[in-house]
């Protein structure tokens, strides 16, 4: 079942998402050489019930921390630990935050001091990525469209979609239908429709497209150990076009690389 939104069920989607993003934006700044994944977490976690919020991962189906945090060739679900984070190193963050039965999901990709080129590269076009496919979340669109677009958009710099790992609907439950994917064909799936909330979240790699699991049952990375990048926001389908929930800060969004401002 796809569910359709009401307002003041989007309005706490809304709230739920707020801290989410600002978790993000926080833990963006303090990333920097010589810090650990699990001092990210332990931030993350206080900021999170700080706000009146409860980290979604935590625990969910025996996952042990507040974020995941993915390195370089890891795709996702990278579990928080003393690793210390290294100059040239991308690292994936992932925050999930729930708030009055209402869920939010968001990921970023930082830089952590200097970066190469191909990399900076990657990151870029997985961000745009995510853009191209939130674009196509209109009224008249199928839900393939998004995905379609994330996939034109990302091959056209020779980089790979991930496939086994999708997006999804998110409300009253951290992971509903519908699955969004992000590769496809166009014009196929269910018709987007007011109140559809979805979790867009492109993971692109450099190499190929396979992934493999590691033995901890949870991090994921890229089966020929090629960099990958992830970006996620969740969305409500409007009326007047999709709306970025977390968007809703004092501000607007900003996004951040590290401490570098993109906007």
């Amino acid at each position: 079942m796809i569910y359709i939104r009401t307002e003041s069920e989007i309005a706490k989607l809304k709230e739920s998402n707020r801290i989410n993003y600002l978790t993000l934006l926080k833990l963006g700044n303090l990333i920097e050489p010589g810090i650990t994944t699990r001092e990210l977490d332990a931030i993350a976690e206080s900021f999170i019930r700080s706000e009146g919020g409860r980290p979604a991962f935590k625990g969910y189906n025996g996952f042990p921390a507040s974020i995941c945090a993915s390195i370089n060739e890891e795709v996702v679900h990278g579990i928080p630990s003393d690793r210390i984070i290294q100059d040239g190193d991308i690292i994936g963050i992932d925050v999930g935050v729930e708030k009055d039965g209402y869920y939010g999901d968001a990921a970023m990709t930082f830089a952590v001091g200097k970066i190469t080129d191909a990399a900076q590269r990657l990151m870029d076009a997985t961000r745009e990525s995510l853009y191209k496919g939130i674009e196509k979340a209109i009224l008249g669109n199928r839900l393939s469209d998004i995905g379609h677009a994330v996939q034109k958009h990302v091959e056209g710099f020779g980089y790979s979609v991930v496939r086994t790992l999708v997006g999804h609907g998110i409300g009253e439950h951290l992971h509903e239908e519908p699955e969004v994917p992000n590769f496809g064909v166009a014009g196929k799936g269910p018709l987007l429709k007011p109140g559809m909330v979805l979790a867009i979240e492109p993971m692109v790699n450099i190499g190929g497209h396979r992934v493999v699991t590691d033995s901890d049952g949870w991090t994921v990375r890229t089966a020929d150990r090629s960099l990958s990048a992830h970006f996620e926001h969740s969305i409500v389908i409007t009326e007047d076009g999709p709306f970025i929930m977390g968007d809703n800060i004092e501000k607007g969004e900003t996004e951040y690389y590290g401490k570098r401002k993109i906007y």
